[in-house]
């Protein structure tokens, strides 16, 4: 269905992509895996229409393939699932999926959209993807599971030969991640090959025929996924073995309290009460819904709370703003970090910069010494290894989304933290960043910070923390210190009922 021929790409003197020879066939799923930044969006965007290569040929569907725009390579049978989902929240679902071209019939006196058509074509596609719900729902009311189902849907509507799917698991609970990956499947019996990108290397190998590893712009490897093992595909995506994913911490937590919380209320109805002590990583589990980060955001000042005491370094904390907090060396690292914490049209510079400010006011005239600001700044993405070319004018948005949250960890090291409150730190990266990140956050904690460490994946949580918390329905169900450390018992009381 697809080959590349010796693709290459290059902006400027920066190659991006380098001699990259593939090919997919009808009804397979290939897996496509690399670190942030290895090129894996730049040679999809080159099928997508928005760039041409530099060098090399593509054949599609056994003819000569040069899209020009997103149109042309739409036309020709190429869907992308994107995963930031092209979707209009206050618009129905058959509204979204028939946006580029409504059913139409004449009216009195002009055409007019026949909603009768609107509708049924709607439910069928709905099927297609096991989607039981109206046509005339809202997107906004949707979850995000059926958001995707929806995108799915509407790429189908097109009767495309090739899907891409862009970590589309990313915000999805585990549930409605099984219901995708058991449709994709079934796209395969309609004969429709697949591109699936995705840092869940599980999930890649239990959907994808042959995995494809990137790594520098360049072709590693493309194996069986089969016999392809996680193991190699670690190794081939960052160059080397990770014999220890998640780094030993050379110290361990002290006596002393740094956060205490008595009788927190996020929801309502339940009462949470805990404490951090200094060089302590405290891991917060739970399934989505949980309410972990519902509480996060109230501790922090980002939500309304309905009771509860605060103490950091003993004192009475009577003002939970993020601005206070941040005075006191908390910080929040947001789940969502395109919507609330990069700013992406700013340079890296800006973004890092931001939340220290008040510390570079000059005493005198109460300019900003930016010649402290850029040396420390410099020195912070050193320390985080952001991968970028000009910290003063490159936006946020041209680097990867591993980048892109070293950036924010960055700015928050800017403050000097006492505390860092982390909500999914390490969610759509990378192997090879994701390390990076656990030893930064080793780091800390050696030097006296603590950490609230929120993760939906338990294995993290087993490999960095000190001691974990299982939320269920807004309340903690359970705690376990480093020695009693247990996966199934973890998950036993995660999905138990708050009242049991």
């Amino acid at each position: 269905m697809l080959k590349l021929h010796h693709i290459g790409k290059s902006f400027g003197p920066v190659e991006v992509l380098k001699d990259i020879t593939l090919e997919v066939k009808t009804g397979e799923t290939l897996g496509l895996v690399g670190e942030n930044g290895a090129g894996k969006s730049t040679m999809m965007n080159i099928l997508g229409g928005i760039f041409a290569p530099t060098t090399g040929k593509i054949e599609f569907n056994g003819q000569a393939f040069e899209p020009v725009e997103v149109s042309e390579s739409q036309q020709s049978g190429i869907a992308f699932i994107h995963q930031e989902l092209n979707l209009f929240p206050n618009l129905s679902i058959k509204e979204n999926l028939f946006i580029s071209a409504f059913p139409k019939k004449q009216g009195f006196f002009n055409t007019i959209i026949d909603q009768k058509s609107l509708s049924s074509q709607a439910s069928a596609l709905l099927a297609e993807v096991g989607l039981s719900v109206s046509p005339s729902t809202l997107i906004g009311k949707l979850t995000n599971g059926q958001q995707q189902l929806v995108e799915i849907a509407k790429a189908l509507n097109g009767r495309p030969k090739l899907i891409i799917f862009d970590e589309p698991t990313t915000a999805l609970s585990q549930q409605e991640t099984d219901r995708l990956l058991q449709l994709i499947n079934s796209l395969k019996e309609k004969h429709i090959s697949m591109i699936f990108i995705s840092h869940n290397l599980d999930e890649v190998k239990s959907i994808a025929d042959h995995i494809a590893v990137i790594r520098d712009g360049a072709l590693i490897r493309m194996q069986e996924a089969e016999i392809y093992s996680k193991k190699e595909i670690i190794r081939d995506m960052v160059g080397r073995d990770l014999d220890q994913f998640f780094p030993i911490r050379s110290t361990h937590p002290t006596e002393s309290v740094s956060l205490e919380i008595q009788d927190l209320n996020a929801d309502g109805k339940n009462d949470l009460s805990f404490s951090i002590r200094e060089k302590e990583v405290l891991g917060l589990y739970g399934l989505v819904g949980a309410g972990r980060s519902e509480m996060a955001r109230g501790l922090y000042g980002m939500e309304k709370l309905y009771g509860g005491q605060v103490r950091w370094k003993g004192a009475q904390m009577h003002k939970l703003t993020p601005q206070n907090w941040i005075r006191h060396g908390v910080v929040y690292l947001t789940e969502d970090r395109r919507e609330e914490g990069i700013l992406a049209f700013k340079s890296i510079r800006k973004n890092v910069q931001l939340a220290a400010l008040p510390r570079f006011i000059q005493r005198f005239g109460g300019w900003l010494d930016y010649r402290s600001i850029k040396r420390e700044v410099s020195s912070k993405v050193k320390a985080t290894r952001v991968k970028y070319q000009d910290l003063e004018i490159q936006p946020v948005s041209e680097l990867s989304g591993g980048n892109q949250q070293k950036v924010l960890l960055s700015r928050w090291l800017m403050t000097n933290p006492s505390l860092l409150i982390l909500d999914e730190p390490t969610k759509g990266i990378d192997i090879g960043a994701r390390e990076e990140i656990y030893q930064l956050i080793n780091q800390l904690v050696e030097q006296g910070s603590c950490v609230l460490l929120i993760s939906s994946e338990i294995e993290e949580l087993l490999g960095m923390c000190d001691r974990i918390m299982v939320m269920n329905q807004g309340a903690l169900t359970a705690e376990f210190n480093r020695s009693e450390f247990d996966q199934s018992a973890i998950l036993k009381h995660a999905l138990k009922a708050a009242h049991d």
